[in-house]
């Protein structure tokens, strides 16, 4: 109940509008200052969490993401998906869901995701006589995956709090992620083979073209297989994947596409730079804030909770879920990853839980909260680009949440969906 009292307290702090890192702190700053007199052992305990040598792969990916972006490298992507599926049933749905899945393992951002490719396929979907409804749900629902397709932020960041693999589990998100790929793309045929309301497939491209959109972008989709592959292999670790697949996008972009510049590079280092120290004060709130809880003993007291009332690995998951996914309808990704974990991590061990199986089941639980309303970013993000109303936007969405939730139960049911692979992979 304190957890849960404290909990209610931060949320309303937080729609106050002030930042993240800065709700944490104030919340986190007042209860420290309560329990201990003082905030001498504050500056201590964020540096011991910022100290860390796995947070370095954190802007290394965000590097490696601009660099492909601001590169080019990508924008052949949609057009190739488009060119070898349009002529299928649901094909340039698919191909978006395709394009999506690939931008997620270059940019490891959902928002970015969304932003572009749907810039691209949002226009094209409608012009062959998809309804905008449909078009906005198929963008907002195939940039979620930018959580679960490595490389992620999020897991690097639950990794490091829960202090497990990241290249486990980075593994451990391709599986589900090309699963929940393949339950969109389903989806879009069964749409298009059951509406048929004017949905005009384009004709099969010719052999000398699928090839030719094949070659073009071929190093954007030989990038996430190289730092994936490096990681499974064993050749490198996450952090070391992280500088090698900053290095192999900057190379990619300067040497074979020419289309990098100093300024550009200039400005992926900026933008770069920009996004991980927002992470980073993120962290650091949240450090304060997991301190007072852990000073408070709350994580003791939910194992104990959770013994007497005799909850099983499903029943605790179960009701882990719906509270994650009510968190994620009022805040975003990094917060619930950072004010969760601390607290749930000792009952995953009385449990016997899987940090890895639970890093997954997370990771599309807080896809889930990209696309709920009020603060559903990849919502905000198509509006963006758009100007369609937001009802709009929610209601092509709608099939895509329900899938989400049929994958979240299909891998608590299934845990080897996603501790199969990582099982298999050579570790450093």
């Amino acid at each position: 109940m304190t957890f849960f009292l404290i909990l209610a307290v931060l949320i309303l702090v937080l729609l106050t509008g002030i930042p993240v890192f800065a709700g944490l702190g104030i919340v986190g700053g007042a209860l420290s200052y309560y329990f201990e007199g003082g905030f001498g052992a504050l500056g201590e305990i964020i540096f011991g969490k910022l100290n860390i040598y796995l947070l370095v792969a954190i802007p290394l990916f965000t590097l490696m993401a601009h660099f492909m972006i601001r590169g080019k490298v990508v924008d052949e992507l949609y057009g190739t998906a488009y060119t070898l599926l349009r002529h299928l049933p649901g094909g340039i749905g698919v191909a978006t869901v395709a394009a999506c899945t690939i931008f997620s393992a270059i940019s490891g951002s959902s928002v970015a995701t969304a932003l572009t490719i749907g810039a691209v396929a949002i226009p094209q979907m409608i012009r062959y006589g998809y309804s905008p409804r449909v078009a906005y749900g198929v963008v907002g629902g195939g940039a979620t995956l930018g959580i679960l397709i490595p490389p992620s932020g999020p897991m690097v960041l639950y990794a490091v709090v829960a202090e497990a693999s990241i290249g486990r589990l980075f593994i451990a998100g391709v599986v589900p992620g090309l699963m929940m790929a393949t339950l969109f793309a389903i989806f879009c045929v069964v749409y298009d083979l059951v509406a048929q309301r004017g949905i005009e497939r384009p004709p099969r491209a010719s052999l000398h073209e699928m090839a030719c959109a094949l070659w073009r972008s071929i190093w954007a989709l030989l990038l996430p297989v190289f730092v994936l592959g490096g990681m499974y292999l064993g050749v490198f670790t996450a952090t070391e994947a992280a500088g090698a697949g900053a290095l192999a996008a900057l190379m990619v972009a300067v040497l074979v596409y020419r289309s990098l510049g100093l300024r550009d590079i200039w400005q992926s280092a900026m933008d770069a730079s920009r996004t991980s120290a927002m992470i980073f004060m993120i962290l650091a709130g949240a450090a304060v804030f997991s301190h007072v809880l852990t000073l408070m003993r709350v994580p003791q007291q939910l194992v104990v909770l959770v013994t007497e009332l005799g909850l099983t690995q499903m029943e605790f998951l179960l009701a882990l879920m719906v509270v994650i996914l009510v968190l994620g309808m009022f805040l975003e990704t990094i917060s619930i990853i950072l004010i969760t974990t601390p607290v749930v991590l000792p009952i995953l061990a009385a449990l016997d839980i899987d940090p890895i199986w639970y890093g997954v089941l997370l990771m599309i639980n807080l896809e889930l909260a990209l696309i709920t309303p009020p603060i559903g970013l990849n919502l905000f993000t198509i509006k963006a680009i758009t100007r369609a109303p937001i009802v709009e936007i929610m209601r092509g969405i709608v099939p895509y949440a329900l899938l989400l939730l049929v994958g979240l139960l299909l891998i608590m049911v299934f845990p080897p969906i996603a501790t199969w692979l990582p099982q298999t992979m050579t570790g450093r």
